[in-house]
């Protein structure tokens, strides 16, 4: 009977060491300073104060508009990108699709819309159609297909096979195979995580803006250009309550679908 050997101490206090190695030279080479931290927290707390104890709660009125206009583009952008994702996501299904150069390429393409920001993807396309919200919604749908293409396909390649042997046994066709066994298991968590997108969307809607992108994030830049930090509070407080509601009714719906 083979007794399971102790690890050695040596080996858990050189992975340590080498944890700790890499966190300082991390901090090292990107001019970490607690001094300039602590130097810093005079100023902090007085803008904080000016966001969150001085707040210009009568500039909500100007923020509705503007507001309801990043919803929208969040609302639009999950729409197409959940749309668009969903054949690119059957295509790098590797237990659908059986071969691998063929899956490993849109495995490959989809990696690069998941590599570039939201950001980055809104000030490119406010540089082709101009500084408005067209922009912001066709950055929100990249971002969205990228993200929601690869949870969609790991989901498939999650599934229960047994419906799927059965039907390839009676000689079933792929697209029916698609219908009935891989459709019915993963739409609930489809329906999911397009509720989560949303969710992500709305955050990131409300910094598009500041690239030229439209919504919300147009006035984070107007009054951070100022040092208007008591309206900066006030827009993130509004936003805050936005996310907050869109959690809670995300959250009860999710549980309802999973």
């Amino acid at each position: 009977m083979n007794i399971p050997q102790k690890p050695l101490e040596i080996k858990k206090y050189f992975s340590i060491g080498l944890f700790l190695t890499i966190l300082f030279a991390s901090g090292w080479f990107t001019d970490f300073s607690l001094t300039e931290v602590f130097r810093g927290i005079g100023e902090t707390r007085e803008i904080l104060s000016k966001m969150f104890l001085h707040t210009d709660l009568g500039y909500v009125k100007n923020l509705l508009g503007p507001l309801a206009e990043t919803i929208q583009m969040s609302l639009i952008g999950t729409a197409i990108g959940a749309v668009t994702a969903v054949p690119v996501a059957v295509f790098s299904a590797r237990n659908f699709i059986k071969h691998k150069l063929f899956t490993g390429f849109w495995r490959n393409f989809l990696g690069v819309f998941r590599t570039i920001p939201a950001l980055v993807f809104a000030a490119i396309f406010a540089s082709v159609f101009g500084l408005n919200s067209f922009s912001g919604m066709l950055a929100l749908s990249v971002f969205t297909f990228g993200l929601l293409a690869k949870l969609i396909y790991e989901a498939m390649e999650g599934i229960d096979h047994g419906a799927v042997e059965a039907l390839e046994a009676s000689g079933a066709s792929q697209l029916s195979i698609l219908r009935y066994a891989f459709i019915p298991q993963i739409l609930p968590q489809y329906l999911s995580f397009i509720l989560y997108a949303f969710e992500i969307n709305i955050r990131s809607a409300s910094i598009l803006g500041y690239v030229g992108a439209g919504g919300i994030g147009v006035f984070y830049q107007r009054n951070l250009s100022f040092f208007r930090y008591e309206r900066i509070g006030t827009i993130v407080i509004l936003t805050f309550v936005v996310v907050l509601i869109t959690d809670a009714v995300s959250a009860k719906i999710r549980e309802k679908l999973v």
